[in-house]
């Protein structure tokens, strides 16, 4: 599976962003695509994630209130929409894939700047 994200950038405090992540490849054995973000000086960590099963799609934010995590199985596309954003915020944020067998695929990274 290969990914790709698009969507960061420098924002004010309280402003919003929209990362994308197209997946490519093998994607009909996609188990979860969430998103983890790593600070600089700090480890990865996890955002948000949704779990397809055989007949739903289960989605779970690690910031209720402020992020929203969606998916669009069509598109093979994941979101995350981040309203509110503190500096805090400001890290790499990476989206991933995990396959039924447990493997991980991970995007390259797009740079989220929060400017208080």
């Amino acid at each position: 599976v290969q990914l790709a994200e698009s969507g960061g950038g420098l924002v004010q405090a309280g402003g919003s962003l929209r990362l994308s992540c197209a997946a490519s490849g093998s994607t009909f054995n996609i188990n979860a695509m969430g998103w983890y973000r790593q600070a600089p000086g700090k480890q990865r960590e996890l955002v948000a994630t949704c779990t397809s099963g055989s007949t739903s799609t289960n989605c779970a934010n690690s910031r209720k209130g402020r992020f929203t995590i969606s998916r669009d199985n069509a598109k093979n596309t994941m979101y995350l929409q981040m309203d509110s954003l503190k500096p805090e915020d400001t890290a790499v944020y990476y989206c991933y894939a995990e396959d039924e067998w447990g493997g991980y695929s991970w995007g390259q990274g797009t740079q989220v700047t929060v400017s208080s």
